[in-house]
């Protein structure tokens, strides 16, 4: 197996994982249609996944948390480190697309710097 290909697989997942996040932005998160359905949140998953998600972008959840998994990964040596600062780039791109720029974008940034060490 090739040394580049796992660096490639992970570019092409990570561009999915972006792809699906925008797609949950824009999809589930501004669509109109939520708007009137979601009245009563009990009557559709997808409105309480809403609701959660919600909550999760307003209390900062996901760039919190890969801002210290990719605080973690600089820390941690080998490959412990580095499927640390994956999992931090899962965390941190859900969180830049999802309104939490802020602080998302030094999660992934320390990722990447961690994932090319």
């Amino acid at each position: 197996m090739s040394r580049s290909l796992p660096a490639a697989l992970l570019l092409m997942f990570l561009a999915l994982w972006l792809a699906a996040s925008y797609g949950v932005r824009y999809g589930l998160m501004e669509d109109g249609q939520w708007v009137g359905l979601c009245m009563v949140p009990a009557d559709h998953w997808q409105c309480q996944a809403r609701a959660w998600l919600g909550l999760g972008i307003h209390w900062q959840v996901l760039p919190w948390a890969g801002l210290g998994l990719s605080l973690l990964a600089q820390l941690v040596a080998g490959r412990a480190g580095w499927w640390l600062a994956v999992l931090g780039l899962l965390f941190g791109i859900p969180a830049l697309v999802l309104y939490t720029a802020s602080i998302a974008v030094f999660a992934v940034v320390l990722a990447g710097l961690r994932l090319v060490r």
